[in-house]
This record gives C-alpha cells, structure tokens and sequence, in this order.
C-alpha cells in the first residue's frame, strides 16, 4: 500500500474529503448568514417593529455553528480507519455539540425577546414595575431551561434523573409554601402590569382600607400611595388584589364633587334651588359645559334635602373644593 508520511494514500484522500466537507460547510454556513443578513435582515427593517430583527439576531449564530456540527458529523463518517469502538464516542460528541447549540440558541432567543420588550414596550409605560419584572422573568426562565436541559444530558449518558426531579420538586414545593405571601404579591403585580387598573400619578381610593392618595410607584411586591396628609402607605400588592380599588384619574381627571343641604318645608323649593345652582356656577373653578345640578333627594325631619352637584376638572382638588362648596352655599 502507498503510503506518504507513514501514512497510506487511502487515508489521505479520506482526509482531505473530510476537510473539503468543513470547508464547504464554512462557505455555505457564510453564505446562509449573508442571505439572512441581505434578504431576511432588509425585510425585516422594513417592518415597524424590531422583533424580527432581534429574532434574526438570535438565530444567525446558532445557525452557522449547527451548519458547520452536521459537516463534522458527515466528515468524521468518511474517516474509515477511526477504530470501530470510537463511533459511540463520536456519536456522544455530536449529541453534546447540538445540545449546546441547542441551549445558545434558546438563551439568546429569550435574551433577545425580553431586550426587545425592554427597549420597545416599557419605554412606553409610566410603571417601574415591568423594569423590576424582566430581570425576575429572565432568571426563571434560564433556570427553568437550565434544568431541563442538564435533565436532558444526564438521561442522554443513562444517569437516572427521578430522584433528582423527585428532590426538585419537594423543594419547589417547600420553597412555594414558605414564600406563599410573596409569590402572591408577584402574581398580583404581573396581573398589575399586564391589567393596568391604575398608574403611577393616579388618584386611587382603596374602599376595605380606608385609604387614598396618590400612587407613587408600582412594585414588584408592593405599591406606594402618598396620602394627602403626606404619610406613605405600603401597600402589598396581593392586599390590592384582594380589595376594590377606585380609580379617580381614570377615564380622565373629571370629577363630580356633590353635598347635601336642607331647605326648610316653609321655603319655595324652586326658588332655593335656583339660588344654590346659580352661587355655584358663579365659582371660577366650576366646569362651564357641564350640568350644575341641585336635585330633590328626600324628605328630612325638619328640612327637604337638597343634592347640589357640579363638575370639576381635577380629581386631586375634590376635597379643597369641597369646603368652597359649602362656603359659597352658606353665603347665598
């Protein structure tokens, strides 16, 4: 048999098959990238958002590497004098090398997609609570992936893994069970962001607590209303999510601000009721366009009571102009 460096001519021509395969594949894997970058990249900038273009971002990489796997694969199958009991070990190879692929590809894929949603939705928002929530989503996705994916290795080379998911899941459990308190408070400020009954700079009223201002800032755990006597209140978000919650600032800051007076049975009723809609439509804080209203609302022991409404532009001023109410219908 010829033979060059010590080597026969068979094995040569072998080899140099091989190599020309991992070439070939590191041509084609380039060319699959500038046609990513040329075709899919240009229509992809041509569409409104950036999730494509972050999912492309994804993909390249693991794409090119995964070419370049199935090439070695291939080439390593026309190397015939590699010893026969080197083929389980050479298939083992191959599994680790797209396992890992695998993985690079799912990390930068969820990497990718919460960057984008960083980057593109809550810029949009007011709320600091979907920044708090990203980073916390992140993790437990990678550590959910992670898991799965050393289960899947470990099954892959015949180590028994029920023990391992069975400790896994008593620990979830227990850690579910201690924390319960928290995880609630999570779940409800996921609910928060995704439901958005109310926004930082909102005027809300927790009716069961007896509480009301305006929110501060909107946590992962809890949120922060400043009353109107300046004192914060910490409220877990699970005891929001328990509660009704009235928002003051929603659908806009319009606010109808009512009081009750009596007018004696010996007085014309018309005539008074006239009085109060005309002193309160006089102040210079009333809404011009809208109804100023004083309406029959019962018969009391002593007096009719009166309903005198009107409407007001800003929430926030309820209380304040409440007492100017009163005032101006005292005078009149």
């Amino acid at each position: 048999m010829v033979e060059f460096l010590g080597i026969p001519i068979d094995y040569w021509k072998e080899i140099a098959i091989a190599v020309a395969i991992l070439v070939g594949a590191a041509i084609l894997g380039r060319l699959v990238l500038l046609l990513i970058d040329r075709v899919f990249g240009r229509l992809a900038r041509r569409t409104p958002t950036t999730f494509d273009d972050a999912m492309l971002d994804a993909v390249r990489t693991p794409l090119f590497w995964a070419i370049m796997v199935l090439a070695l694969t291939i080439a390593l199958n026309q190397l015939s004098f590699l010893p026969a009991d080197w083929r389980e070990e050479r298939a083992d190879l191959v599994f680790v090398l797209y396992w890992l692929l695998a993985w690079v590809l799912i990390h930068k894929l969820v990497s990718n997609l919460l960057n984008w949603y960083a980057l593109e939705i809550t810029r949009r928002t007011e709320s600091t609570l979907d920044e708090e929530v990203l980073p916390f989503i992140r993790r437990v996705i990678v550590a959910l992936v992670g898991a799965v994916a050393i289960i899947v290795l470990l099954s892959h080379f015949g180590v028994d893994v029920t023990a391992l998911i069975t400790s896994l899941g008593i620990a979830s459990l227990a850690i579910a069970l201690a924390a319960r308190t928290t995880l609630s408070d999570w779940i409800t400020g996921f609910v928060i962001i995704f439901d958005r009954p109310f926004k930082i700079g909102d005027r809300v009223e927790l009716l069961d607590l007896k509480t009301w201002g305006d929110v501060l800032d909107i946590g992962l755990q809890s949120t922060r209303v400043r009353t109107r006597d300046n004192r914060m209140v910490v409220v877990p978000n699970s005891i929001i999510g328990e509660n009704i919650v009235v928002n003051l600032s929603d659908p806009s800051t319009m606010y109808r601000v009512q009081t009750h007076v009596g007018v004696g049975y010996e007085t014309v009723v018309a005539h008074a009721r006239q009085v109060m809609v005309d002193a309160v439509r006089a102040q210079d804080w009333v809404m011009k366009d809208e109804r100023v209203e004083a309406l029959f609302h019962e018969f009391g022991e002593s007096a009719i009571i009166v309903r005198v409404r009107c409407w007001i532009e800003e929430c926030v001023e309820s209380r304040r102009i409440m007492d100017t109410v009163g005032a101006c219908l005292y005078d009149a």
